[in-house]
């Protein structure tokens, strides 16, 4: 069969959401399917190309770059209610003009760039190519809209990793309504399992013939070459990686609980988007911890990768939502390491799959960090020095989450 699938990375260069339909797309080929993919991106950071592409049997890549959309988003600081007042960022937009008609086009007009030229790319490859399936990968839903308006032959699928409207990040435009008229339009919708309750019962049910769950193929096998051999020697380092965002998933618990541990020999870092939001705390820390703390804005997916690989513990921060989970999740499971998971609810989402993983510890925000969860941290922290899962012992406790597995079922859904 012939494939196009299409993501967007223009607004986060290392968002995962794109990595994860790259993914497919090399599992697809793997599986000797003809697959194309159509890369948005910010004309500034070219993204990794999957696994094949370039071989004969690989993937084959196409892009579209928006420098302008890039610059748009930098000068607007991507329209955060923190930060610079709106002249100052008015006056830096002013500055380049491809990033003023885009913010016209996307702010006044509503038609972005990006979902015009999208669209026309999409007919002119299957206008070529003439594919059996056409796939867009949302979050972001530019290359969804895109899709809803193109004229093609083959079989329309959206794949939501993120909701739409229910997503507490922002405000969809045209809320419920908007995301029905998406869904409509679409042959079938693959989402997550947090997700299918407003379909199952909520206010996408008149959709929910066509909408089926499918796991992140998250669960790959660690990165060998940057893989640390020393890692167990000296301090003990606790690295999370991702994003942050305020009342969704925020670092307070994480700092006040490290601070309070205060151990000489325990080193904490945490690095991504979302700290803007978070200075009075991040300086907090920096003042109790000293060294001991790094946390900073975002780094490549290299750094990113080089410190999962050294790290002794992966912190995974919970998701204040019901809705969504973080995909990294899975992916700290295919490293095999001990995973220390702050849960900032008592229905956390996440709760039934770190059950099933033998090194992790759950300590809860509504304990707070009292004397008895700091002893319970420093045991287990003692206990997992140097502690570790195979690759494939992790693959067998999340089947359903390797790549391989999923582009199975991605399949098999379509073809019903």
């Amino acid at each position: 069969m012939r494939f196009l699938l299409i993501v967007d990375s223009v607004e986060a260069p290392q968002a995962i959401n794109p990595e994860l339909g790259r993914r497919l797309a090399a599992q697809l080929a793997e599986l000797g399917h003809q697959v194309h993919l159509l890369e948005l991106w910010d004309g500034e950071t070219p993204p990794p190309a999957p696994a094949g592409a370039g071989t004969p049997n690989g993937v084959v890549l196409h892009d579209l770059a928006f420098a302008d959309e890039r610059m748009m988003n930098r000068a607007l600081e991507n329209g955060s209610r923190q930060g610079s007042p709106i002249p100052l960022r008015l006056a830096r937009l002013a500055r380049h003009p491809a990033a003023m008609e885009a913010a016209f086009r996307q702010l006044v007009l509503r038609r972005p760039r990006r979902q015009e030229d999208t669209r026309r790319e999409i007919e002119r490859l299957d206008a070529i190519y003439h594919f059996d399936f056409v796939t867009a990968v949302a979050a972001p839903y530019r290359a969804a809209f895109a899709l809803e308006e193109a004229s093609i032959v083959g079989k329309k699928v959206l794949w939501l990793m993120d909701p739409y409207a229910a997503n507490r990040t922002y405000q969809a435009p045209g809320g419920w309504a908007r995301e029905l008229q998406l869904l409509r339009s679409a042959d079938t919708v693959f989402v997550t399992r947090q997700a299918m309750s407003d379909y199952e019962n909520g206010p996408l049910a008149p959709c929910r013939d066509k909408a089926f769950e499918l796991a992140f193929p998250a669960l790959v096998p660690p990165q060998a070459e940057i893989y640390d051999p020393h890692r167990g020697i000296g301090p003990l380092d606790c690295v999370f990686c991702g994003t942050l965002y305020p009342g969704i998933r925020t670092p307070d618990f994480a700092l006040e609980l490290f601070t309070k541990l205060n151990r000489p020999d325990v080193h904490l870092t945490m690095v991504g988007r979302g700290w803007d939001s978070f200075t009075s705390q991040a300086d907090a820390a920096r003042k109790a911890l000293g060294k001991r703390v790094q946390l900073s804005g975002p780094v490549s997916a290299t750094r990113a990768r080089t410190l999962t690989a050294g790290a002794d513990i992966l912190l995974n921060l919970g998701n204040a939502v019901s809705n969504q989970i973080p995909s990294k999740l899975f992916e700290y499971f295919g490293t095999g390491k001990p995973i220390l998971h702050l849960s900032p609810r008592e229905d956390d989402a996440v709760l039934p799959y770190l059950k099933r993983y033998p090194l992790a510890l759950v300590l809860s925000e509504q304990e707070g960090v009292t004397p008895d969860v700091l002893a319970r941290l420093n045991a287990w922290l003692r206990e997992m020095r140097g502690k570790s899962l195979t690759y494939e012992k992790a693959a067998e406790l999340f089947p359903e989450y390797t790549p391989a597995a999923v582009a199975r079922r991605f399949v098999e859904i379509i073809t019903r």
